[in-house]
């Protein structure tokens, strides 16, 4: 049965909150969550209105999401770190607050320099909210419901994946391009109410924040992504080296400073469990994927295949559309199978379905592309939430803010790799890119596949 106990600051959870008030809570997280991975597709979608009102050129355009992105990676470990000093729901509510206001600012900016600034801060906010992201599903939710959990949770995240573009384009039909940062103040608003009189107060630790390692951390993992970043942009190599040497250097210069430390920013002390090494390591490969796939794949449907802009969007959408019915279904059964198990199948039905698009005939059918697409989205759908618990459930407790913190770190360092590697096979291979980088995340697929299955061997006893 789900148990709260009352402190002097409030309710904390035990083992999840009572069902009620799970599901406000549940709400406010998830508002939240959907909030915070929606503004990047709708930032792209935006940038040529964005363009042509600041009078701003496509290269300094590109910032509006770059900064963002920046901001978001280079902080998740340090506010997940200092959640755990502090408390989860307050890094949560902070991040919320942040990200409402810096969306009104957004909405409010009268030029490119401006925007960036609001863009900053509201990144710092999307990092408050995702830091601490599935560290508070894992309090709100009971233990025997914690696959369900993380699978609303990868539900929220593929649906707001799929209607991003939508919502952007239908917003834009009917107002200008400030009305897409707009829409998040009610939003934010009505989070932040239900979130403060429903969220538990989850347990702080006894250990200091690391003030010197959260900044070396931030800035090895804002190099790191700028670097990968510029490659992606082609920018030129002797810029890309450096940025990626500092990333290298001050992430040498990080672990040597916390190699003793209880509970370090970067949580080198978690990675010394095989099952959480593996999990965050199979999560970067499977996000990985899908940054090479939705790179490349508009490309080649328009290019190799010479489908139309609408037929490619109609084609995009069941590989999301099918994570967001998968991922309810493959959060419940890691409740009862082990997570390496549904993680392998998983991937290897994704690696199969990014194969089977790589080798498509000349002229295929619509069903062709759309079958494949389909296995994709299950076999992605079906690791995400397996793989989120067992990495959460391979920390312990009191370190479930830096876990938490690897997970959405992971997913986005994946995504940013696959990316560039899409950019790097096209300005190698061409017009032909496009099919070495389908062939390149039917690879990682496979890598991760493996690593997965490792998992049983790492941890037989639970199975993760």
């Amino acid at each position: 049965m789900s148990t709260e106990t009352i402190s002097a600051n409030g309710p904390v959870a035990i083992d999840g909150l009572l069902a009620e008030r799970r599901k406000w809570a549940a709400a406010a997280i998830f508002t939240a969550l959907a909030m915070a991975s929606l503004d990047t597709a709708i930032a792209n979608i935006a940038l040529p209105a964005i363009a042509a009102d600041l009078h701003a050129g496509p290269a300094d355009v590109i910032w509006v999401v770059n900064v963002y992105q920046i901001a978001l990676v280079a902080t998740l470990l340090p506010l997940a770190a200092l959640g755990e000093v502090v408390g989860h729901h307050r890094i949560y509510l902070a991040g919320l607050l942040l990200f409402t206001l810096a969306s009104l600012a957004c909405a409010c900016a009268w030029s490119l320099p401006s925007l960036l600034t609001a863009r900053v801060l509201q990144g710092l906010g999307a990092s408050g909210i995702l830091s601490v992201n599935t560290a508070l599903v894992r309090v709100v939710y009971p233990g025997r419901l914690e696959g369900r959990g993380f699978g609303y949770n990868a539900l929220v995240v593929a649906t707001a994946f799929t209607l991003g573009p939508t919502i952007a384009s239908g917003i834009l039909a009917i107002g200008p391009w400030p009305w897409l940062f707009g829409v998040n103040i009610p939003f934010g608003l009505v989070a932040m109410l239900i979130g403060l009189k429903t969220l538990p107060r989850t347990p702080t630790a006894t250990h200091a924040f690391d003030f010197p390692g959260a900044l070396l951390a931030a800035a090895c993992l804002g190099l790191f992504i700028l670097g990968i970043g510029s490659a992606a942009h082609h920018e030129r190599p002797w810029l890309i080296s450096i940025e990626l040497a500092s990333a290298a250097l001050l992430g040498w210069a990080l672990i040597r400073r916390q190699a003793d430390s209880p509970a370090p920013v970067l949580p080198i002390d978690l990675f010394r469990r095989p099952v959480f090494a593996l999990s965050t390591a199979t999560a970067i490969c499977s996000f990985a994927v899908q940054g090479l796939a939705f790179v490349s794949l508009p490309f080649y449907f328009e290019d190799i295949l010479g489908r139309s802009q609408v037929e490619t969007g109609f084609f995009m959408t069941p590989w999301p559309l099918v994570v967001a019915i998968m991922a309810p279904i493959a959060g419940r059964l890691s409740d009862r199978y082990p997570a390496g198990i549904l993680g392998g199948v998983g991937l290897a039905l994704l690696g199969l379905g990014v194969a089977l698009l790589a080798v498509l005939p000349a002229n295929p059918h619509v069903f062709d592309i759309v079958w494949r697409m389909a296995i994709c989205g299950c076999g992605f759908g079906f690791f995400q939430a397996p793989n989120m618990k067992a990495l959460m459930s391979s920390a312990p407790s009191d370190r479930s803010g830096s876990a938490s913190g690897m997970v959405a770190t992971a997913r986005l360092t994946g995504q940013t790799i696959g990316a560039a590697l899409a950019a790097l096979c096209f300005g190698l291979a061409g017009r032909e890119g496009a099919t070495v980088a389908l062939v390149l995340g039917a690879i990682f697929a496979a890598v991760g596949c493996g690593m997965s299955v490792l998992r049983l061997a790492a941890n037989p006893q639970s199975g993760a």
